[in-house]
């Protein structure tokens, strides 16, 4: 049975003692739809990995969108993370603490620039999500640049969107020495 509130704990069960910070979450925020949307409709909540569920998540949105013309997926996914910079920057005020780690909008949409930008295929899918997780948890250059330079909603979005753009890249480059290596 759900509880009133719940610990949160970043990258540890409940009894452990807590790696980076542990965010105490009212169920009631919820009703906020800054909240809401920033924890991803309760991705966030989960109390492990919350970042690789938000990420998942994009796998529920993406069918909706996916139908339309790829010009009109993009232009979705870049409103979605502008939306995103508002809502994000909102919840994280009112979670309080910078980017805490039940704030997983913006895997959700990072992860969703990666599905708008590789082939439709279940292969691609797949590494696009693996590319995607590696360098969201590593933050090579840029990404981990425009995380610790930025502050507010931008900041917890920049970095996962480069992340979706750079997994996107790794996919097309891995496809084309795969066909290079199948063709050859």
């Amino acid at each position: 049975m759900l509880r009133e509130s719940i610990w949160i704990v970043s990258g540890k069960f409940l009894g452990e003692a807590p790696l980076v910070s542990v965010v105490k979450v009212e169920f009631g925020r919820m009703s906020d739809p800054a909240v809401a949307l920033a924890l991803s409709f309760g991705l966030g909540l989960v109390p492990w990995m919350p970042g690789t569920f938000g990420a998942a998540g994009a796998y529920l949105l993406y069918p909706l969108i996916m139908p339309l013309p790829w010009g009109l997926q993009c232009l979705l996914a870049l409103l979605l993370l502008w939306l995103g910079c508002v809502a994000c920057g909102r919840a994280a005020r009112a979670l309080g603490g910078d980017d805490p780690s039940v704030i997983v909008w913006d895997e959700t949409v990072g992860m969703l620039i990666t599905l708008v930008l590789v082939p439709a295929t279940p292969l691609s899918w797949l590494m696009g999500f693996l590319a995607f997780r590696i360098l969201d948890i590593n933050k090579p250059w840029l990404i981990g640049t425009a995380e610790r330079k930025l502050r507010g909603g931008v900041a917890i979005m920049a970095d996962d969107a480069l992340a979706g753009l750079a997994a996107a890249g790794v996919v097309w480059v891995i496809l084309a020495i795969l066909a290079r290596l199948t063709t050859g």
